[in-house]
């Protein structure tokens, strides 16, 4: 019927036509509009991605891993007197190696307390020997005792020089009759306790 009066109506025919032709106009500026809002959203979206993903590769950048046992007692500034007789010893080497290590490594200050004149006789290559022994002695191969393990605990522990050290964590840390003044320095092969005294074995 409406078929019917639109074709006996030309009027109503035209109005028709440009009621269709507008319609469809509308839907396709839709149509485009919409395209173009989604692609504008997808490249805001892509770039909003890549400047996470840079953010990411710089936050993420690894921090280097901490140093071996020289290198860490090197650096403290305070083991001097321990880093030269380690080299003069010819242990140093051996303490950037893989480990685990335990090292109770005592201050400048502890070898000064030394008898005088000490130090530079154990640094002679005709007391090497000696110094070897002694270094050796503060040194636990193979294992990495934290002062976790150590606190409440009584033991006996094999240094690297054969012998054993005494350790008594009731009270504090002592190891035989020196106390651990700075516990758990962190290194890549080990860790350091520091002690007052120079272990003699």
């Amino acid at each position: 019927m409406l078929a019917e009066t639109l074709f006996r109506s030309p009027a109503l025919t035209a109005i028709a036509l440009v009621g269709v032709l507008g319609l469809a106009a509308c839907r396709t500026s839709g149509s485009t509009s919409g395209d173009e809002a989604a692609a504008e959203t997808s490249a805001a979206a892509e770039t909003s991605a890549e400047a996470s993903a840079s953010a990411e590769s710089t936050d993420s950048t690894p921090s280097p891993a901490a140093a071996d046992i020289v290198a860490t007692a090197t650096a403290a500034g305070n083991f001097t007197t321990l880093v030269s007789a380690l080299e003069a010893a010819g242990l140093a080497d051996d303490l950037m190696g893989a480990g685990p290590f335990t090292v109770f490594a005592p201050t400048d200050e502890a070898f000064a307390a030394l008898p005088q004149g000490t130090v530079d006789a154990l640094l002679l290559p005709a007391n090497r020997d000696r110094l070897v022994q002694i270094l050796s002695y503060h040194v636990i191969a193979g294992q990495e005792l934290m002062a976790s393990d150590l606190a409440g605990q009584t033991m006996d522990v094999a240094t690297l020089e054969g012998r054993s050290v005494s350790i008594n964590g009731s009270n504090g840390v002592k190891v035989d009759n020196a106390k651990v003044i700075a516990a758990d320095v962190d290194a890549s092969n080990g860790v350091i306790h520091v002690i007052d005294t120079v272990l003699i074995p």
